[in-house]
């Protein structure tokens, strides 16, 4: 049987592997090997862990690697120390292959770890388009990766042109989008959401309709963070429409933005805002399918929300250049500019699904492709 070893080191990147594990664990010649850590251990943003614990998954390490300051020297800090400690969790584990998710900053610690101790590294959601340092993060992690799973044809496309052989580059789609066609299938959604988090601010009625929000600082923008959601923030009081506000993932600049959110709740009696720091990823797309709208710059408004069909409004420069569809208007970061989109997406009500990245069987066709590819640590490139 061979040893893959996933490693999840954020909120978000549980939703975008949670299938792979699940296809990982059942499939009958592969043995899963978990590694959890980063921020997904820590109490401030609403530590993943206890989900992935809650779902089942057994946790074979954790790896205590954040750096406090979420700035870019500590951000640099961070990667540093999940290369140290992650060295030796592979070298005590054993895998045969390493599977390194997207773009974070965690994920360049978990390709150099495994690289430098000749275990073949399989990476998801390669050859993406955005802004800010996840590009450079993603497209180094293509040149570590031996294996390459990626979300679409565009993808796989760009990776075979930075040299990777054809051979080893796959379009399974992206299996965040797995969990959203499995809720989707679930029909009739009757979450309530303060009924299952708590949550802060004031409870409201949702049954007409309610805004997500969630947005995370731009790493090459952090000195701008606080002024950037002080805009949003601005927009959504001026809105005055029922909210549901998610705490921003651990980057730098992410200290900022929490100050601001934490600013305006503390001086701003405001009625229709709630604000949350985390929930199941299974909860949070049933949120999802039943907003009007989701507002800030996650990739999910791009991936999920297109295959959903909600419409999506997406701010600055942190997605840039990434394949999206036609559910998603693109603005600045000025309270104006965020108010007419929304504007704008409330009168155009629920999209077509986009299968820009996948048709929901992306974790099956992961697991069958790590228990029959060939595995090596070296690379032939095809310039």
């Amino acid at each position: 049987m061979r040893k893959i070893c996933i490693v999840i080191t954020a909120r978000p990147s549980y939703s975008r592997i949670k299938t792979v594990l699940e296809s990982v664990r059942d499939h009958p010649n592969l043995e899963l090997q978990l590694v959890v850590g980063a921020s997904a251990l820590l109490e401030r943003y609403g530590p993943a862990i206890r989900i992935i614990e809650a779902d089942g998954f057994k946790p074979d390490a954790v790896v205590h690697m954040v750096v406090e300051g979420e700035n870019l020297v500590t951000t640099a800090k961070s990667t540093g120390l999940g290369v140290v400690e992650l060295a030796t969790i592979f070298d005590n584990l054993k895998p045969d292959v390493v599977v390194s998710v997207a773009d974070r900053y965690e994920t360049i610690a978990t390709a150099i770890a495994a690289s430098y101790l000749n275990i073949p590294v399989a990476h998801v959601q390669g050859g993406e388009v955005t802004g800010s340092i996840d590009e450079k993060v993603r497209h180094a992690v293509t040149k570590f990766a031996n294996l390459h799973f990626v979300s679409n044809q565009q993808a796989a496309e760009r990776v075979i042109r930075m040299g990777e052989d054809s051979k080893t580059v796959f379009v399974t789609g992206c299996p965040s989008v797995d969990l959203a066609a499995r809720v989707l299938a679930e029909g009739q959604n009757n979450f309530n959401p303060f009924e299952h988090y708590g949550g802060v601010g004031h409870q409201f009625d949702i049954k007409d309709g309610y805004l997500v929000v969630m947005q995370h600082p731009v790493t090459t923008e952090y000195q701008y963070s606080l002024e950037q959601i002080n805009e949003t923030l601005t927009a959504i009081e001026k809105l005055a429409y029922p909210t549901f506000w998610f705490w921003p993932n651990v980057d730098a600049g992410s200290d900022r933005i929490s100050k601001g959110i934490r600013h305006f709740r503390e001086t701003q009696d405001v009625p229709f805002i709630h604000f949350f720091k985390n929930f199941t990823p299974e909860d949070f797309l049933r949120l999802l399918i039943g907003s009007k709208c989701i507002v800030g710059n996650s990739s999910v408004s791009i991936r999920e929300a297109s295959f959903l069909g909600v419409p999506a409004v997406n701010i600055g420069n942190r997605q840039s250049g990434r394949d999206r569809g036609p559910n998603v208007i693109d603005t600045g970061y000025s309270t104006e500019e965020i108010m007419q989109a929304i504007k704008q997406h409330l009168g155009n009500g629920k999209y077509p699904s986009a299968y820009l990245y996948g048709d929901g069987k992306s974790g099956m066709r992961i697991a069958k492709l790590l228990a029959e590819q060939p595995l090596r640590v070296d690379k032939r490139l095809t310039y």
